[in-house]
């Protein structure tokens, strides 16, 4: 995952999750990483990762998206 990078950070994965089928949905490849405890859901993040090549369109992207909503 070294030409990974976060574009997005939350504690809800369904956030995640949406975030992720919108950057799809632009023809952006996108994974969630979910780096949360297993046993202490207080602890930790999921961060959507895009390639580092994608990285400006998709926070463009996740920009418009949060605008609409």
């Amino acid at each position: 995952m070294e030409n990974w990078v976060s574009v997005f950070s939350t504690t809800e994965e369904f956030v995640a999750e949406r975030i992720k089928e919108v950057l799809t949905d632009s023809g952006i490849p996108a994974v969630v990483l979910n780096q949360r405890d297993s046993s202490y859901k207080t602890f930790g993040d999921i961060n959507v990762m895009v390639n580092k090549e994608d990285r400006e369109k998709a926070e463009q992207v996740i920009k418009a998206y949060n605008d609409r909503e």
